[in-house]
């Protein structure tokens, strides 16, 4: 995507996410992270924010890290990372270089993109733990979370990361799955090597079928959004694999 589409994106997301904190209760549990409180969450949030914001600086993985204490206010940890982070940012031009984790991208416009999915990501989270409606999410970054979801976590991951998938990948069921929104379709073949995701012409290409419209379809795959926001077709047992190796991809 453009770069300015995904700044500004990240922009309106983390006033969002920053109002959503703002109202809660630091102690108040989030509904989609169970695990975590809203202040877990502002702080999770906040440090990823200043690890990117060191991963450009020092142009290599941050290491001590953490390398300092946040403010215990959450919105001010918030606010303060995120000022640094868009400050990094304005610095930069997008192929400028930076250390991440995806080795065939080393550049500044790799954090721009995933910080603005991250966050909106993490203001869902924010808005279900204060009781708020959910604010919509524009479809073509919707579109977008889900491409980079797909290709990333789940293909790249898959190849990068292959404890982190188990034994998922050990003799997986080799026939394609296909993920489709109105504008947009992919295609995952799981392979003992990993995933592979590919752009497909249209959805129907595979023996399992998992479609809708962009926004609950990028939930759905980040299990913020049960089975009822999708429609899913096709052989059960595929569409079982496929859950797993998503829900490993986004551990």
């Amino acid at each position: 995507m453009n770069t300015s589409r995904l700044l500004g994106c990240l922009a309106d997301e983390f006033a969002l996410l920053r109002d959503a904190v703002a109202a809660t209760d630091p102690a108040a549990t989030v509904p989609s992270c169970p695990e975590w409180t809203v202040g877990d969450l502002a702080e999770h949030v906040a440090y990823v924010y200043l690890h990117k914001t060191e991963s450009i600086r020092r142009g290599v993985a941050p290491d001590p890290w953490p390398s300092e204490k946040l403010d215990s206010d959450p919105v001010t940890a918030l606010a303060d990372t995120y000022a640094r982070l868009t400050a990094t940012f304005a610095a930069h031009s997008p192929g400028d270089h930076a250390y991440t984790w995806h080795e065939p991208d080393q550049t500044v416009g790799f954090w721009i993109r995933r910080m603005a999915h991250e966050t909106v990501i993490h203001r869902v989270d924010a808005q279900l733990a204060a009781g708020l409606p959910v604010s919509a999410i524009p479809a073509d970054i919707a579109i977008d979370g889900i491409d980079e979801m797909l290709k990333l976590f789940v293909g790249y991951g898959s190849t990068q990361w292959a404890d982190d998938f188990g034994p998922l990948l050990d003799s997986p069921d080799e026939r394609p799955v296909s993920v489709s929104t109105s504008h947009h379709a992919w295609t995952l073949t799981a392979t003992k090597a990993g995933v592979e995701v590919s752009d497909a012409a249209t959805g129907f290409g595979g023996d399992a079928l998992v479609s809708g419209e962009a926004t609950p379809l990028l939930l759905w795959l980040y299990n913020r959004a049960g089975d009822e926001t999708v429609r899913l077709s096709g052989d059960r047992e595929l569409l079982g694999q496929f859950h797993a190796l998503r829900t490993a991809g986004t551990q």
